[in-house]
């Protein structure tokens, strides 16, 4: 049965909405960066660009990087944009844009997050990064959908209970990476850790201005958790739901963190652009061999 004008929404030249991108219009390998001017700090390194163009907060760029052909997309800020530009990047391989109908042979991409993060660890170095390994949402994104299946739920119940968790707010979800994925970006200058994605940047990561905050303890209480040895690393506001949708979607993520702050020493990044630059080249340089 076809999918509804209303459901699947296409601009007038047959592009996906929000993204305005054709099949295509996209590589089978996917980097996304928050920043739409991130773009353009990935693809300077490629040796050809064949398509570029922007909508909104989405900025995309597809070329090559050394015999790889790889799209690079700007979800903006926060997993509300992962929902749209997920189910999006979805449709454009999975989905018949003709008869508007699911395709028979399903494709999966490999997505790759390169991102900035704050640690909540004070031994984890400024300039320092961070393969996430597992993705914890406090956000509520997953809940809308039927996600039980790609969830970790024995980490949900023991973070809940040591947070003395308020019920006012949603229940956190737990999501892993994609292991082969996760096993090719790896190496031994890089940590592997658990990501919180939160919902927000100021109150939701314990950040104080002028407004007072309904748990003053909860970042220490986050960084004081601990599950079969493992702790919570750092802080940011997309990897969670990149790793749930992925995986409802049947795609593989992995999302590479440059830590540019260190919530529990109060520290920032004296270098932050040379610190995310050295990141785009190694995760590049990896995904051109995968």
């Amino acid at each position: 049965m076809p999918i509804a004008e209303s459901e699947l929404i296409l601009n007038d030249d047959g592009s996906i909405y929000h993204l305005n991108l054709k099949p295509e219009h996209i590589a089978n390998t996917v980097i996304t960066v928050g920043d739409p001017d991130r773009v353009d700090a990935v693809t300077k390194y490629f040796d050809n660009i064949e398509f570029k163009i922007q909508k909104r907060e989405f900025h995309t760029q597809t070329g090559n990087y050394k015999g790889k052909r790889i799209t690079v997309i700007s979800t903006g800020i926060g997993t509300d944009n992962i929902d749209i530009v997920f189910n999006e990047l979805d449709a454009l391989v999975n989905i018949d844009f003709t008869n508007r109908e699911v395709k028979n042979k399903h494709v999966s991409l490999d997505i790759i997050r390169i991102g900035t993060s704050g640690a909540i660890q004070p031994n984890i170095p400024i300039d320092s990064y961070i393969l996430t390994e597992t993705g914890i949402g406090f956000d509520s994104l997953l809940h809308f959908y039927e996600s039980q299946h790609v969830q970790l739920p024995l980490i949900t119940e023991a973070l809940v209970q040591h947070l003395d968790w308020s019920p006012h707010k949603s229940t956190p979800y737990v999501v892993s990476c994609d292991k082969n994925l996760g096993a090719h970006l790896f190496d031994k200058n890089i940590q592997k850790g658990y990501t919180i994605t939160n919902v927000g940047f100021y109150g939701p990561q314990g950040r104080t201005l002028r407004l007072p905050i309904s748990d003053q303890e909860l970042n220490k209480k986050i960084a004081s958790f601990s599950y079969k040895n493992k702790r919570i690393t750092n802080l940011e506001m997309e990897t969670a739901g990149i790793y749930g949708m992925a995986r409802l979607l049947g795609h593989n993520a992995v999302s590479m963190n440059a830590i540019l702050a260190n919530r529990a020493t109060g520290k920032f990044s004296k270098t932050p652009k040379e610190t995310v630059d050295q990141l785009i080249k190694y995760t590049i340089d990896k995904v051109a061999n995968y």
